[in-house]
C-alpha cells in the first residue's frame, strides 16, 4: 500500500509571526511534519537574526511561503484576521504585549476563531518581574539553574544556544501547541499557551534538580557523574587534536572499556569513588592520546563501552551511521539535518529551503482564500508585499 505524503500534520493550518531563534525552529519541524504553514514576515525583513551569512543558511526558515504583511498598516491587520479565522493555530515569538498593541493578540484572535490555538513564546514568559526585559539563551539558562552547571570549574560555558532556545523554547512550543490542538479536536475551543524558556530548559534538568534536592549534586562543575567530573563520562583527547567522548557509566560497560584499554580493575580506585577520579582520569588521558580519533573509532566504535567520535558540524554528515540512515539532506546546497522523528506511515520532508522574504504573498493569500481583486488592492495599498530596502548611502 503506497504511504499517504504530506505528514501527519497534513491539513493543520497555522500563522507563523516572524521572529528569531526557536520561532522559526518550530515552525520548521510543524512544516517537516506536513502542517499548512505561513510565515508573517515584515516588508522590510531587518534583524531576524542571519542577514550576515545569506538567506540560504537560515534553514530554519525551510518548508513554508513567506508572506510580506505590514503589520502597521490597518489593512495588514486585516489580513493577518482573516487569516486567523481559517488558522488552527498562530504562534506568536514577540515580546508580552506586541501583538496586542499591533490589534492581533489573543483576545482579538479568539474572538475571530473560538477554536484557535494561540502558541506564545519568550525567554521569562508572559508574566513575572522580567518579562518586558531583553533577553537570550545564555541568559534564559542562567536564571534556570543550567548553565551555572555547564563547563570546566574555572567558569560556566554557553552551550551554544540549543538549551535555551531550542530544547527549552521551541521544543515545549511544539509540545504545547500539539497538545492544545488534540485538546480542541475534543473540546471546540482554543486556547493561549505560555512558553517560557526559562522553564522549559529548567524541566529538561529535571533529574539533575532532583538529585540536587537530595544532596546528590555538587554545586560545583566537573565534579558530578555528568558534567565531566567523571572519568567514565567525558571528552578525551587523541594523538591528532581531535576527540573522542565516553560515556561508561554502567559497571558493564565500564569493564569493557578496561578491558580493551588493557587496564587491570585491581590497578585503579573503585568505579564510583569520587576520591579515585582524578587518578583515573589522568590515566585514560594519558592512554587516549597514543592514538589518533580514528584509530580509536576503528577499535571501540560499535561497542558497548559507549563511545563516539566527537564530530564537527561538517564532520557529523559524512559519518556512517547518519549517511546509512539518511539523516542529514541537502536542500539548495546546504547540507542540512532531515526531518526528525521519522513516521511510518506519514512521512515527514522537506518540502523546500528557506525562501525570499514575501516571495510567496500573492499565491499563499489566493490559496487561504483572498480573491485577486482583494490581493491586488492590499498590494496597491501597500498592506502586503516586499518593500525594496532603503538605498544607503
Amino acid at each position: 500500500m503506497s504511504k499517504p505524503q504530506g505528514g501527519p500534520l497534513a491539513g493543520i493550518k497555522i500563522i507563523e509571526i516572524a521572529g528569531i531563534g526557536p520561532g522559526p525552529l518550530c515552525s520548521s519541524l510543524l512544516a517537516d511534519m506536513g502542517a499548512d504553514i505561513i510565515r508573517i514576515d515584515r516588508p522590510s525583513p531587518t534583524g531576524l537574526g542571519f542577514e550576515f551569512a545569506g538567506p540560504k543558511a537560515d534553514v530554519r526558515r525551510r518548508g513554508r511561503p513567506s508572506v510580506a504583511v505590514d503589520l502597521k498598516h490597518p489593512k495588514g491587520i486585516d489580513t493577518v484576521l482573516r487569516l486567523v479565522e481559517k488558522a488552527d493555530a498562530i504562534i506568536d515569538p514577540l515580546r508580552p504585549g506586541v501583538l496586542e498593541r499591533l490589534g492581533l493578540g489573543p483576545d482579538v484572535c479568539l474572538e475571530r476563531n473560538p477554536r484557535l490555538v494561540y502558541g506564545r513564546m519568550t525567554g521569562w514568559g508572559q508574566t513575572g518581574p522580567l518579562a518586558q526585559s531583553a533577553g537570550h539563551d545564555i541568559n534564559y539558562i542562567s536564571l534556570s539553574g543550567v548553565l551555572h552547571a555547564i563547563g570546566p570549574r574555572s567558569h560556566p560555558v554557553p552551550p551554544l544556544n540549543v538549551i535555551g532556545d531550542m530544547g527549552g523554547g521551541a521544543m515545549f512550543l511544539l509540545t504545547g501547541l500539539l497538545a492544545a490542538l488534540l485538546e480542541a479536536q475534543r473540546s471546540g475551543k482554543g486556547q493561549v499557551i505560555d512558553v517560557a524558556m526559562t522553564e522549559g530548559s529548567a524541566y529538561l534538568a529535571l533529574a539533575c534538580f532532583g538529585l540536587a534536592a537530595v544532596g546528590e549534586w555538587v554545586d560545583e562543575r566537573e565534579s558530578n557523574h555528568l558534567d565531566g567530573g567523571a572519568p567514565f563520562w567525558r571528552c578525551y583527547a587523541t594523538k591528532d587534536g581531535k576527540h573522542i567522548s565516553i560515556g561508561a557509566v554502567e559497571p558493564k560497560f565500564y569493564a569493557l572499556l578496561l578491558e580493551t584499554l588493557g587496564i587491570d580493575p585491581k590497578s585503579l580506585p573503585d568505579q564510583f569513588d569520587k576520591s579515585g577520579w582524578p587518578a583515573i582520569h589522568a590515566r585514560f588521558e594519558t592512554l587516549f592520546k597514543q592514538k589518533t580519533r580514528d584509530e580509536w573509532c576503528t577499535i571501540m566504535e560499535g561497542t558497548d563501552i559507549c563511545f563516539a567520535p566527537v564530530l564537527s558540524f561538517t564532520e557529523a554528515s559524512k559519518h556512517f551511521h547518519n549517511q546509512a540512515r539518511g539523516s542529514f539532506v541537502e536542500v539548495d546546497g546546504i547540507v542540512q539535518p532531515g526531518p526528525a522523528p521519522r513516521f511510518s506511515r506519514t512521512p515527514s520532508s522537506v518540502k523546500f529551503g528557506p525562501p525570499a522574504f514575501g516571495a510567496h504573498t500573492e499565491e499563499t493569500l489566493t490559496a487561504w482564500g483572498f480573491s485577486a481583486g482583494e490581493v491586488e488592492a492590499l498590494a496597491a495599498a501597500k498592506a502586503i508585499g516586499r518593500k525594496a530596502p532603503a538605498a544607503t548611502k
